[in-house]
This record gives structure tokens, sequence and C-alpha cells, in this order.
């Protein structure tokens, strides 16, 4: 049984709609986010779950009873909101505690609790403090203890993290991680940013044109996207997009001619998109039977272990990781480089949907840890053994050498 579950669930603002005909559900024990770009209804949708909002249709049920028409107060949720909201008068930890005091619970319980959580969180020497002797940073992780702290099993993290800079993100991903991975419930997040998604998602949906266009783990979303807007949505830096055309099985690209595994084959020539990932391009010397093209740099972005290359190919602006490892071209140079056919997302360029067909695990796996330019599922700011985690379902067939 779902956590929480939304039936057909639509609402406008006079004539403008943002949710319309929504299905979906969270499942326990879950980090569950719901990605999707600016302004597409995500703070909207968590406002109907909490009951802040009334659809104008549908309903919504928490551990299975419908709750449409009941209160925010009878609905039992943790909240994170994207504005710090403190109480400016109240310490931090009455902050935190004030949860617990709506709840009244007794003082001994209330400073075990707050004290354990601040603990895990690292701020236990603000307790004494007011909000504004607080860095934004602070604030943050007192509203994330705040909206943690309450009995219940679902929470509500609506884009919390926004405005807050690289480095405070970044630990506050594996504090997250860390603390919500003993919770029992189901943990519900939004954001637009794709590098939140990666770095904590279990499962993901993706938010567009009004509707969830896409549902699933984060690994098969990511590998095998169905939808076009979910591969532009889900990536750092961004996928690559080139226009194809496809006959058959055979795919005319601005690289050459190549086979598709396709899920249904197409009889006359169809103009397609092709979307790859950054990760796809090779150097030409590594990957022989790759399709191959010259490409000219246009900028560098080291960063670090690896730089990311936006090159000019075939009339198209691609970007590419290169290993550190050998010197990268530099700007205005050219160079060789080739894409596995494997690696191409086909899709309809008027209705968006995927047209190649599913691939195994142990090959998108091969393909993800080629030894150039790009190693592996990690990205700027996820750390190696987070990235390598997620692909943790395909080490069987690796390790084994099946296809």
């Amino acid at each position: 049984m779902f956590e929480i579950e939304l039936q057909n669930i639509s609402k406008s603002y006079g004539s403008t709609t943002v949710v319309d005909g929504l299905n979906l559900g969270f499942e326990s024990s879950r980090f569950s986010v719901v990605l999707g770009s600016p302004v597409s209804g995500k703070s909207v949708l968590m406002r109907l779950i909490m009951g802040l909002e009334s659809p104008d249709q549908g309903r919504i049920l928490f551990h299975g009873r419908d709750v449409t028409n009941e209160p925010a107060g009878s609905r039992n949720f943790g909240y994170v909101p994207q504005s710090f909201a403190l109480y400016p008068h109240y310490r931090v930890f009455d902050n935190i505690a004030y949860p617990l005091a709506l709840a009244k619970k007794n003082k001994a319980t209330i400073q075990e609790q707050v004290q354990a959580l601040a603990h895990k969180l690292k701020i236990d020497q603000l307790l004494p403090k007011y909000p504004n002797q607080l860095s934004g940073g602070e604030k943050q992780r007192v509203a994330l203890a705040r909206g943690m702290i309450k009995d219940s099993s679902v929470f509500i993290l609506d884009d919390p993290l926004v405005g807050l800079d690289f480095k405070l993100r970044e630990q506050l991903f594996v504090d997250l991680r860390e603390m919500l991975s003993e919770i029992e419930g189901s943990v519900i997040y939004t954001t637009s940013d794709p590098l939140e998604t990666l770095a904590l998602a279990d499962q993901v949906f993706v938010l567009d044109d009004k509707r969830i266009i896409e549902s699933g783990s984060i690994d098969q979303v990511y590998d095998e996207p169905q939808q076009i807007r979910s591969l532009q949505l889900l990536g750092v830096p961004a996928a690559n997009f080139v226009s194809g055309e496809l006959a058959g099985r055979i795919c005319q690209t601005p690289f050459g001619p190549c086979e598709i595994e396709v899920a249904e084959e197409i009889a006359t020539a169809t103009p397609v998109q092709l979307g790859f990932r950054p990760e796809a391009i090779r150097l030409e010397k590594s990957a022989p039977p790759f399709l191959s093209a010259d490409g000219r740099v246009l900028l560098q972005e080291d960063l670090g272990a690896e730089t990311l290359l936006y090159f000019e190919s075939a009339s198209s602006r691609l970007v590419a990781y290169w290993s550190n490892a050998e010197p990268a071209p530099i700007t205005g140079e050219r160079f060789r480089f080739g894409i596995d056919p494997r690696s191409f997302h086909v899709f309809d360029p008027k209705t968006g949907t995927r047209l190649t067909r599913s691939k195994d695990c142990a090959l998108r796996q091969n393909q993800t840890t080629h030894s150039a330019p790009a190693g592996s599922r990690s990205r700027p700011g996820m750390s190696a053994s987070a990235a390598l985690g997620r692909s943790s379902e395909c080490e069987g067939d690796l390790a084994t050498g099946t296809s």
C-alpha cells in the first residue's frame, strides 16, 4: 500500500491549469523526488498533499484513507518549506521543539528528541541562539530539524536546499540521506535541480506539462528515459540532442548511419530526435567500432579529475567529459571522437516518446564504466561512491560478464 496516493487530481487557478488528471503514489521507506522545472507546479502539488489547497477534482489518500476534504492539521506530516520560516523570537531549541510542544509532549521527551536530532545535524552548539545569529546554512539545518522531528510517517521537503551555496548543499546531501535512511516512512522531496535528484532519490517522478510524464527508480529514469523531457531534465550536465532519420532499424545521424534496436520498426523514413549523455562520447582511439566525427572545442570547464568539453560538430553544439589523465584539446582545437550507437535514446519529435527498445542492465553499466573520457555515473559534486551505489543492482551481471 502507498503511504500517500493521488488519484486523478486536477487544480486550476482561474483559467490557468496547474495539474491535470494527475495520478501517483509514494511508497513507504523510499526517498521520492518530484523533479520539475521552475513553475511546473511542484509546490502546488505539495500544498494539495498537505491540505493547504483543495483539488478541483480527484482524491488524496493517506495510508488508504481518503483525506481530500480533511484539514491540514489532521493529516500528520512533517514539513520543510523552501524558506526557513523560523520564529525570530524563539531560540533554535524552541524552534525545533515547536511541533512537539504543539503535540503536548512532556519536557523530558522534548529535550531528548531535540538534542538527538541536533546532534545528528551537527547543530548542538546552535540551540541557545536566535535565528538572526545564524548563517543561511545553519538556518536551513534548523528548519530541517523542525520539519523532521515530528512523529509522522510522511515527510514533505519542498525544495529545501534552494538558494544555498554548493558546498553547503553537498554536505546536506550526505546529512539528509543519513538522517532519512533511519525513518520508516515516506519522504517526498521536490526540486528543479537534477544533481539533487541524482544524489538523493530512490524513486523519481518527472513533473512536466501539468502531469507526471514518467516515474520509476532513479536508475530506470536516468538510463532509459521514456520521455524526451525526462532526458532533458535529469542529467548534469544536460544531455546532447541531434536530429536524425529512422527507417526500419537503420538510423541516419549527423555522425553516419547506424543500426538501432527499436521497439517497433518503422517502414518509411521518419524524422527522429536522438539524445545521448555527455559520458557516451569517447576518444576515437578508445572506441574504434563507434560512429566517429570531428569536433572543435568551444570551451573547457575544468572540474579537477575531469574536464567538460563544450564543442561543435556537424552543426550541433555538444558537451562531453574528458578524463584529465591525459591532456584535453584546448579551445579552438579540433579533435576526433566516437559515440557508441547503443547509447542513443531515440524519440519521436512530435510526441516526445521513446522509440528505442530497453537495453539490458549489464550493457548500460559497461557503457557508463568505460575508461574515457568519463569513467562513471558520478557527477560534479556527487561522490564516486554515491554514483557507484546507484549501479549496485547490476554488479552481479558485470562480475560474471553476462549481457
